[in-house]
């Protein structure tokens, strides 16, 4: 079995397209095109009449800001671990010297 590109369809806001994607990566492209579709469908059901530019480009933004957030809480996350892991290696060295 070969692990060069191959085509997989998919449909975002009723029209279908092809991209070439690693075999091992279909299952996520189509995933990933799949919440793209809904959020570029929830978009367009606001009932603003946008061009599919736009609705392309809200989608972007969304998932742009999204990411940003994520990042943010994952620095947050990270911060606090090291900030544990520093106090309890204090602990231990503080332990020791006893």
């Amino acid at each position: 079995m070969s692990n060069s590109p191959e085509p997989v369809s998919v449909i975002i806001l009723e029209k279908k397209y092809q991209f070439a994607c690693e075999p091992d990566q279909r299952k996520d492209l189509v995933e990933a095109a799949r919440h793209l579709d809904e959020c570029m469908t929830e978009i367009k059901d606001t009932g603003r009449l946008m061009s599919l530019e736009r609705i392309a480009l809200q989608a972007a933004l969304n998932f742009s800001a999204e990411l940003m957030k994520l990042r943010a809480a994952e620095d947050y996350r990270q911060e606090k671990i090291d900030s544990k892991i520093r106090i309890l290696a204090d602990q231990i060295d503080d332990a020791l010297k006893s």
